[in-house]
């Protein structure tokens, strides 16, 4: 950017000092933000799941009041990071943006080498929401409670699949959660998103899954397609009130939630990222959000930029306890 700038600025002819010139064309620019062309926000799942079914809607909005088209790209694999890697080495001009859950954050870091540094190649822009997490039975599964589902798989071990949305998930912290709490075993089936799980798991081609309720889910559910055997969260989910949470379940280590929000690159202006912060917490607020959200069991949060990330580190710190406790590997 520094040397791209300069350049402009020495076939300028202008005559004033490099660094009074770099600075004044920086601010230029800023200001310029977003009219020089669409923000890209990267989802880093494969499409169809609950952070394209709320942040689609809250992207429309946002581009409304920005002025500016957001193009939204799917890049989904390996439980985030492969999309999250991308935001990671774009360019920090606020035009690349994240709109994923924290766990590329806050999980897979303690879990995997990444080709990121959770810590210094990513900013915190503005949480969304956060989602309970449903642990659902299909077809395949022959019983009928969560007490059946760890009864089979105590009696016969490695039998029962058990699919999540791909190492250093949420679920998959869970499910190992479950294991070390119950002394069940069960088979870890990886996804890339939940649109090919939902689709296998309509088929039947595993027992239980977890995953976040949206559209897709919840018609499921009334459909008799998918069960819930249990929830997670500090409260019942309200679209769910018969269904315990998992900490009434005797496993509160795995009573986790999915966190949502947007990021950017560092080194993005902070210009930008207060102006982001500022435009999504207006948002969330609106009836229109609000309803989308209390529809799906999702709660909406509010906090600054500044709050954001420290949340992140808080999670992260959590979540590397947990997973040295649990002896939890990739």
């Amino acid at each position: 950017m520094p040397l791209d700038r300069r350049s402009f600025l020495l076939q300028s002819g202008s005559i004033a000092l490099p660094g009074a010139l770099f600075s004044a064309t920086a601010i230029s620019a800023e200001n310029a933000w977003p009219q020089a062309r669409p923000i890209r926000v990267v989802i880093p799942y494969a499409a169809g799941g609950v952070t394209d079914s709320v942040g689609r809607k809250l992207i429309e909005q946002m581009s409304k009041v920005l002025g500016q088209s957001m193009v939204v790209e799917n890049k989904g694999g390996a439980g985030g990071t492969v999309g999250m890697l991308e935001v990671a080495k774009a360019r920090p001009d606020g035009y690349t943006l994240a709109l994923s859950a924290i766990s590329p954050l806050t999980l897979s870091p303690h879990l995997n080498k990444l080709g990121y540094d959770a810590n210094k190649d990513i900013v915190a822009v503005a949480p969304m929401m956060y989602s309970p997490v449903y642990v659902l039975a299909t077809s395949a599964f022959n019983g009928s409670t969560w007490e059946d589902l760890i009864a089979q798989a105590r009696a016969k071990p490695d039998t029962v699949r058990f699919a999540t949305s791909g190492m250093g998930s949420v679920g998959h912290i869970m499910l190992e959660q479950i294991q070390v709490r119950t002394g069940a075993r069960f088979i870890h089936v990886p996804y890339k998103g939940v649109g090919q799980t939902i689709t296998d798991a309509v088929g039947g081609q595993f027992e239980v899954m977890t995953g976040n309720p949206f559209g897709t889910i919840n018609t499921l559910i009334e459909q008799g397609k998918l069960r819930v055997l249990a929830t997670t969260g500090p409260q019942r989910a309200p679209n769910q009130p018969a269904v315990a949470t998992l900490a009434e379940k005797g496993v509160p280590e795995a009573n986790l939630t999915s966190l949502f929000g947007f990021m950017a690159p560092a080194g993005t202006p902070s210009q930008i990222i207060n102006r982001l912060n500022e435009v999504v917490q207006e948002q969330v607020a609106t009836e229109a959000i609000r309803d989308t959200l209390r529809a799906t069991d999702n709660v909406g949060l509010r906090q600054s930029a500044a709050e954001f990330a420290a949340l992140l580190k808080q999670e992260s710190r959590n979540n590397a306890e947990i997973i040295k406790k649990a002896n939890i590997t990739a």
